[in-house]
């Protein structure tokens, strides 16, 4: 292990760094680990089987207990000719199979190895149809000081072909600059809906393509088949050709930690406008701290941004069912610290995603 190299940029994802093959290198990351990064790196997105032993079994769970939630008749006959699709968000909150995906162990340590921070699962969208979504990114909807520290994760729960609305994405288009408003020329504080300008970045979208001269790529994944793709990544759903057919999929959306959480398109910091983003951690169930350069962002800073449209900044609350003692034994450098366990929780484990049971 090359344990001399210190990282000049630790606020630049790993695996988008300049420099990867030290950084890598440092970890001593298995073949697979670097197969992936590579592909992430000069793609903007890998496939991998996704690490469940109980899948198959959890996927079928996820299809019989959502499928009474979607009007499958009302899609077929309005929806579809929209191009629009049918989702259920935030499941992970509620139901333990979407949960369970999200916060998939292996899952969670892959993505630690290629963005060299701990993955956070923030936000689930639980699909029965294709969503048919135009070409998009996700950063100007998830971004972040320092920026790229998210990526998503789709896995199919079904196969999935060129009639029931496969994804859609362009390699490559990673490496895009992030443009967000102010390159767009355009200030949403000062419109009367703050998003009125999203055409514009879909019209940029498909110039930046045309101009960089990048052919789509379709993934007709089979079941079980999981497409881990960067922030700036273009993609989006192709066209259900077959109404009549299903495309269950479960997509997961991840932040790192130790950043500043915000939505460019309705975000103007010049102007004084950040939206700031309140997550909560779908492994742990708490809500993640705004941190800047290893500082906590004031919550009067966060308030003063965005007024009328943040809820008050919550902060962690003990478990109904911790125990002080348990946390000790579960913790013992907390218990060597003979620091006060109901504490050190609140101020310090719920954003380690220490056990307290």
């Amino acid at each position: 292990m090359n344990t001399s190299f210190v990282n000049p940029l630790p606020g630049v994802p790993d695996v988008e760094s300049p420099f990867f093959d030290e950084l890598f290198a440092q970890k001593e990351a298995s073949e697979n680990v670097l197969r992936v990064a590579r592909q992430l790196r000069d793609n903007g997105f890998a496939i991998i089987d996704f690490p469940d032993a109980e899948f198959d079994a959890r996927a079928e769970r996820i299809k019989s207990k959502f499928h009474g939630r979607f009007d499958f008749d009302h899609w077929r006959d309005e929806l579809w000719y929209k191009n629009d699709g049918m989702r259920v968000q935030d499941a992970w909150e509620s139901d333990a199979d979407v949960r369970s995906l999200a916060s998939n162990p292996q899952i969670l340590h892959l993505l630690f190895q290629l963005y060299g921070r701990r993955a956070i699962p923030f936000q689930t969208l639980n699909f029965p149809v294709g969503t048919q979504q135009a070409i998009h990114n996700d950063a100007i909807h998830f971004s972040c000081v320092p920026e790229r520290f998210m990526c998503g994760v789709w896995v199919a729960l079904e196969d999935v072909d060129g009639t029931n609305g496969a994804l859609e994405y362009y390699p490559g288009s990673h490496k895009f600059p992030t443009y967000v408003n102010e390159h767009m020329g355009v200030c949403s504080a000062t419109q009367h809906k703050p998003t009125a300008h999203y055409a514009q970045y879909l019209n940029l979208w498909k110039q930046l393509i045309s101009k960089a001269g990048i052919a789509p790529v379709t993934f007709h994944a089979r079941k079980g088949q999981a497409l881990i793709w960067a922030s700036n990544l273009l993609h989006g759903g192709s066209k259900q050709s077959d109404p009549t057919r299903t495309r269950w999929s479960q997509v997961t959306h991840y932040y790192f930690e130790n950043c500043v959480y915000y939505t460019p398109v309705v975000s103007d910091p010049a102007f004084g406008q950040t939206h700031y983003r309140q997550i909560k951690d779908a492994s742990t169930g708490f809500v993640q701290p705004n941190i800047y350069s290893g500082v906590e962002v004031e919550h009067a800073v966060i308030e003063r941004s965005m007024p009328d449209a943040f809820e008050p900044y919550a902060r962690p609350k003990l478990p109904a069912d911790f125990d002080p003692a348990v946390y000790l034994q579960l913790n013992p450098d907390v218990a060597a610290a003979n620091a006060d366990p109901a504490a050190h929780f609140l101020e310090y484990g719920c954003r380690e995603g220490r056990r307290w049971r």
